[in-house]
Protein backbone atom coordinates (compact mmCIF):
# COMPACT_ATOMS: atom_id res chain seq x y z
CA UNK A 1 0.00 0.00 0.00
CA UNK A 2 1.21 3.21 -0.93
CA UNK A 3 0.25 7.05 0.37
CA UNK A 4 -0.86 9.77 -1.86
CA UNK A 5 2.61 11.33 -1.91
CA UNK A 6 4.48 8.19 -2.61
CA UNK A 7 2.13 6.84 -5.28
CA UNK A 8 2.67 10.64 -6.85
CA UNK A 9 6.18 10.49 -6.47
CA UNK A 10 6.34 7.31 -7.87
CA UNK A 11 4.18 8.95 -11.43
CA UNK A 12 6.86 12.15 -11.32
CA UNK A 13 10.03 9.64 -11.09
CA UNK A 14 8.37 7.82 -14.03
CA UNK A 15 7.12 10.84 -16.03
CA UNK A 16 11.30 12.13 -15.75
CA UNK A 17 11.95 8.94 -17.26
CA UNK A 18 10.01 8.89 -20.00
CA UNK A 19 10.99 12.74 -20.66
CA UNK A 20 14.79 11.08 -20.86
CA UNK A 21 14.02 8.48 -22.81
CA UNK A 22 15.22 6.34 -20.29
CA UNK A 23 11.66 4.05 -19.76
CA UNK A 24 11.79 0.83 -17.98
CA UNK A 25 8.91 -0.75 -18.77
CA UNK A 26 8.97 -2.04 -22.66
CA UNK A 27 5.34 -4.19 -23.45
CA UNK A 28 7.85 -7.05 -24.73
CA UNK A 29 9.47 -7.51 -21.42
CA UNK A 30 5.95 -7.91 -19.81
CA UNK A 31 3.95 -10.27 -21.77
CA UNK A 32 4.73 -13.15 -19.07
CA UNK A 33 2.80 -11.03 -16.49
CA UNK A 34 -0.49 -10.98 -18.53
CA UNK A 35 -0.91 -14.39 -17.54
CA UNK A 36 -0.69 -13.38 -13.63
CA UNK A 37 -2.58 -10.68 -14.07
CA UNK A 38 -6.12 -12.36 -15.66
CA UNK A 39 -7.69 -12.74 -11.92
CA UNK A 40 -6.56 -9.47 -10.10
CA UNK A 41 -5.18 -6.18 -10.38
CA UNK A 42 -3.71 -4.00 -8.30
CA UNK A 43 -3.57 -0.33 -9.68
CA UNK A 44 -1.25 2.15 -7.02
CA UNK A 45 -2.87 5.12 -8.64
CA UNK A 46 -5.74 6.19 -11.05
CA UNK A 47 -5.54 8.63 -14.36
CA UNK A 48 -8.62 10.67 -15.68
CA UNK A 49 -7.00 11.37 -18.73
CA UNK A 50 -7.98 13.05 -22.27
CA UNK A 51 -8.80 10.29 -25.14
CA UNK A 52 -6.11 12.24 -27.31
CA UNK A 53 -3.66 9.29 -29.09
CA UNK A 54 -0.61 11.50 -27.93
CA UNK A 55 -1.33 11.00 -24.41
CA UNK A 56 -1.39 7.13 -23.23
CA UNK A 57 -1.02 7.48 -19.23
CA UNK A 58 1.07 4.37 -19.19
CA UNK A 59 3.53 5.49 -21.63
CA UNK A 60 3.62 9.13 -20.25
CA UNK A 61 4.25 8.06 -16.34
CA UNK A 62 6.09 4.66 -17.63
CA UNK A 63 4.50 2.10 -15.83
CA UNK A 64 3.43 -1.35 -16.79
CA UNK A 65 0.70 -3.57 -16.91
CA UNK A 66 -1.59 -3.17 -14.00
CA UNK A 67 -0.34 -0.11 -12.33
CA UNK A 68 -2.39 2.31 -13.24
CA UNK A 69 -6.37 2.74 -13.45
CA UNK A 70 -6.86 4.89 -16.57
CA UNK A 71 -10.64 6.78 -17.21
CA UNK A 72 -10.26 8.53 -20.70
CA UNK A 73 -12.62 10.54 -22.24
CA UNK A 74 -12.22 13.41 -24.60
CA UNK A 75 -11.22 16.85 -22.76
CA UNK A 76 -10.76 14.73 -19.11
CA UNK A 77 -14.51 15.90 -18.37
CA UNK A 78 -16.56 14.35 -15.23
CA UNK A 79 -19.68 13.00 -16.21
CA UNK A 80 -21.45 10.20 -14.15
CA UNK A 81 -19.21 7.09 -15.63
CA UNK A 82 -16.47 8.85 -14.52
CA UNK A 83 -17.14 9.32 -11.46
CA UNK A 84 -18.59 5.92 -10.97
CA UNK A 85 -14.92 4.52 -12.66
CA UNK A 86 -12.94 6.64 -10.14
CA UNK A 87 -15.35 5.29 -7.14
CA UNK A 88 -14.54 2.18 -8.11
CA UNK A 89 -11.26 2.03 -8.18
CA UNK A 90 -10.78 4.07 -5.27
CA UNK A 91 -12.71 1.57 -3.21
CA UNK A 92 -11.68 -2.07 -4.69
CA UNK A 93 -8.35 -0.88 -5.13
CA UNK A 94 -7.68 1.41 -2.33
CA UNK A 95 -6.08 3.79 -4.72
CA UNK A 96 -4.41 6.59 -2.74
CA UNK A 97 -4.35 9.21 -5.72
CA UNK A 98 -6.66 10.50 -8.69
CA UNK A 99 -4.47 12.65 -11.23
CA UNK A 100 -6.54 14.83 -13.45
CA UNK A 101 -4.41 14.67 -16.61
CA UNK A 102 -5.41 17.66 -19.29
CA UNK A 103 -2.86 18.44 -22.20
CA UNK A 104 -1.60 21.24 -24.05
CA UNK A 105 -3.60 21.72 -27.55
CA UNK A 106 -6.58 19.76 -26.54
CA UNK A 107 -9.33 18.75 -29.42
CA UNK A 108 -12.34 19.14 -27.28
CA UNK A 109 -10.91 22.72 -25.57
CA UNK A 110 -10.87 23.86 -29.42
CA UNK A 111 -14.52 22.41 -30.16
CA UNK A 112 -15.21 24.63 -27.16
CA UNK A 113 -13.94 27.59 -28.05
CA UNK A 114 -15.39 27.19 -31.45
CA UNK A 115 -18.51 26.54 -30.50
CA UNK A 116 -18.53 29.82 -28.55
CA UNK A 117 -17.25 31.53 -31.20
CA UNK A 118 -19.75 29.94 -33.85
CA UNK A 119 -23.10 29.42 -31.87
CA UNK A 120 -24.72 29.19 -35.22
CA UNK A 121 -22.60 26.34 -36.20
CA UNK A 122 -22.91 24.11 -33.41
CA UNK A 123 -21.12 20.20 -33.63
CA UNK A 124 -23.45 17.21 -33.21
CA UNK A 125 -25.34 16.54 -30.36
CA UNK A 126 -22.76 13.72 -29.01
CA UNK A 127 -20.09 16.17 -29.26
CA UNK A 128 -21.37 18.85 -27.44
CA UNK A 129 -22.38 17.08 -24.59
CA UNK A 130 -18.87 17.18 -24.16
CA UNK A 131 -18.65 20.62 -25.35
CA UNK A 132 -20.97 21.45 -22.35
CA UNK A 133 -18.76 20.11 -19.52
CA UNK A 134 -16.07 22.31 -20.98
CA UNK A 135 -18.19 25.15 -21.72
CA UNK A 136 -17.94 26.88 -18.36
CA UNK A 137 -14.46 26.79 -17.60
CA UNK A 138 -14.08 28.61 -21.11
CA UNK A 139 -16.70 30.85 -20.89
CA UNK A 140 -14.96 32.67 -18.05
CA UNK A 141 -11.84 32.77 -19.65
CA UNK A 142 -13.51 34.61 -22.87
CA UNK A 143 -14.66 37.41 -20.60
CA UNK A 144 -11.16 38.49 -20.04
CA UNK A 145 -8.84 39.85 -22.32
CA UNK A 146 -7.73 36.15 -23.18
CA UNK A 147 -10.59 36.37 -25.55
CA UNK A 148 -8.33 38.81 -27.88
CA UNK A 149 -5.49 35.84 -28.31
CA UNK A 150 -7.09 32.35 -28.94
CA UNK A 151 -3.72 30.63 -28.18
CA UNK A 152 -3.13 31.92 -24.27
CA UNK A 153 -7.27 31.20 -24.66
CA UNK A 154 -6.68 27.66 -25.28
CA UNK A 155 -3.74 27.28 -22.83
CA UNK A 156 -5.52 28.67 -19.78
CA UNK A 157 -8.43 27.13 -20.72
CA UNK A 158 -6.81 23.73 -20.54
CA UNK A 159 -5.80 24.40 -16.70
CA UNK A 160 -9.08 25.96 -16.16
CA UNK A 161 -10.65 22.66 -16.95
CA UNK A 162 -8.49 20.55 -15.19
CA UNK A 163 -9.26 22.79 -12.40
CA UNK A 164 -13.19 21.89 -12.70
CA UNK A 165 -12.88 18.40 -13.07
CA UNK A 166 -10.79 18.13 -9.94
CA UNK A 167 -12.93 19.94 -8.23
CA UNK A 168 -16.24 17.70 -9.34
CA UNK A 169 -14.57 14.69 -8.49
CA UNK A 170 -13.47 16.26 -5.13
CA UNK A 171 -17.06 17.67 -4.16
CA UNK A 172 -19.40 15.36 -6.61
CA UNK A 173 -19.58 12.16 -4.85
CA UNK A 174 -20.49 11.06 -1.35
CA UNK A 175 -17.82 8.48 -1.54
CA UNK A 176 -14.62 10.55 -3.02
CA UNK A 177 -15.77 13.37 -0.01
CA UNK A 178 -15.45 10.69 2.64
CA UNK A 179 -12.14 8.80 1.03
CA UNK A 180 -10.54 12.82 1.13
CA UNK A 181 -12.42 13.67 4.73
CA UNK A 182 -10.15 10.33 5.81
CA UNK A 183 -7.39 11.17 4.45
CA UNK A 184 -7.22 7.85 1.99
CA UNK A 185 -7.54 9.75 -1.23
CA UNK A 186 -6.05 12.72 -3.04
CA UNK A 187 -7.31 14.14 -6.09
CA UNK A 188 -4.42 15.99 -8.06
CA UNK A 189 -4.66 18.34 -11.20
CA UNK A 190 -1.78 18.05 -13.86
CA UNK A 191 -0.55 18.94 -17.16
CA UNK A 192 0.86 16.93 -19.73
CA UNK A 193 3.15 19.28 -22.89
CA UNK A 194 2.94 17.58 -25.87
CA UNK A 195 6.16 19.47 -27.18
CA UNK A 196 8.00 18.38 -23.78
CA UNK A 197 6.07 15.43 -22.71
CA UNK A 198 6.54 16.67 -19.10
CA UNK A 199 3.78 16.53 -16.81
CA UNK A 200 3.41 19.36 -14.56
CA UNK A 201 1.25 18.81 -11.39
CA UNK A 202 -0.84 21.21 -9.57
CA UNK A 203 -0.68 22.38 -6.23
CA UNK A 204 -4.04 23.86 -5.48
Amino acid sequence: MLTAQEALERLKLGNQRFVSGEVKHRPLLEHQQRAEMAEEQHPFAIVLGCSDSRVPAELVFDQGLGDLFVIRVAGNVVAPSQVGSVEFAAERYDCPVVIVLGHSHCGAIQATIDTLMNPDSPPSANLMSIVNRVRPSVEILMQTELKNDLCKLSKHAVRSNVFASVNQLRHGSAVLENLIEKGMLKVIGAEYSLETGEVTFFDF
